[in-house]
């Protein structure tokens, strides 16, 4: 073989050489397939207020993400936004109202939104400044309570437990301060937005206020409430979604995460019966 076949020759070994090498990487099977194993990663966004909400969300992160769910968990300072925006598809799901509330919105905005899990109760409240004793209570004394339907009628249907007042017959929680049947102690009421009736108790002889208020303004209503909801209170708060996502596998993990013994135990000594499980 002359000189020239010889050059040729080794040229094309090259070539093939250089061509089978470029075509072949033995990494890249190998790291596709780890790439394959990793589970794939789902962000739910779930709207909720900060307290007890947010913070119990943000709890059962650590464990979804382990099932490859990504909780971002965005608070609201006004919770009357929640439903709106999980019906606009802007939330994935909410947490921050009971089924009665839920119910009276759904009715109301012709949505249909739908609970997927209980998780806890937060007992409504008496509170005061001044009053010590629920038996104390002057007459005319001026009290503030919900403004929003639900939480205004469980107001008034509290304070009729407590003996105050009495309700016409079958209003039940639609109850608002026309259905007053009787007043003995002509009690002055004040609807008030529910956010901020905290701020309200200096100016006020007393207030119904919801735990997830009471507890910012740092009153906790197994030490500070004059009168309380008994600890059966049929008003849970739940996880809700709109009803075409109630089967979502995704959504069924963080209702799931939300009802574990891990969160009962959270529940209970984090808010030292301030906020009490219910499942």
């Amino acid at each position: 073989m002359n000189l020239f076949k010889r050059i040729a020759v080794i040229a094309i070994a090259a070539i093939l050489v250089l061509t089978l090498a470029a075509c072949t990487s033995p990494a890249e099977p190998e790291e596709q397939e780890s790439s394959s194993d990793q589970p794939e990663v789902v962000t739910i966004k779930v709207g909720a207020t900060a307290l007890p909400h947010a913070e119990i969300l943000n709890f059962i992160k650590p464990e979804l993400e382990k099932e490859g769910i990504d909780l971002d968990v965005q608070e609201f300072s006004d919770w009357t936004q929640l439903n709106p925006t999980l019906a606009d598809k802007e939330l994935d799901a909410n947490y921050f109202q009971h089924v009665p509330y839920l119910e009276t919105y759904n009715e109301g905005a012709g949505t249909d939104l739908v609970p997927i899990a209980k998780v806890h109760v937060e007992p409504l409240g008496v509170y005061s400044r001044q009053i010590e004793n629920i038996s104390d209570i002057p007459e005319k004394a001026v009290v503030a309570i919900p403004n929003d339907a639900t939480n205004g009628g469980r107001a008034l249907l509290l304070l009729e437990k407590a003996g105050l007042i009495t309700l016409k017959e079958g209003v039940g929680l639609t109850a608002t301060p026309l259905d007053i049947k009787d007043n003995p102690k002509k009690l002055d009421i004040k609807e008030l937005e529910a956010a901020s009736l905290p701020r309200t108790l200096d100016e006020v002889d007393f207030a119904v206020i919801n735990t997830n208020y009471a507890l910012p303004a740092g009153l906790n209503p197994k030490a500070d409430a004059i009168f309380i909801e008994d600890k059966d209170s049929p008003y849970a708060n739940v996880l809700v979604v709109r009803a075409e996502d109630k089967d979502n596998e995704a959504l069924k993990k963080v209702a799931q995460a939300l009802n574990t013994e891990e969160v009962r135990e959270f529940i209970e000594e984090q808010y030292g019966g301030a906020v009490v499980p219910a499942f």
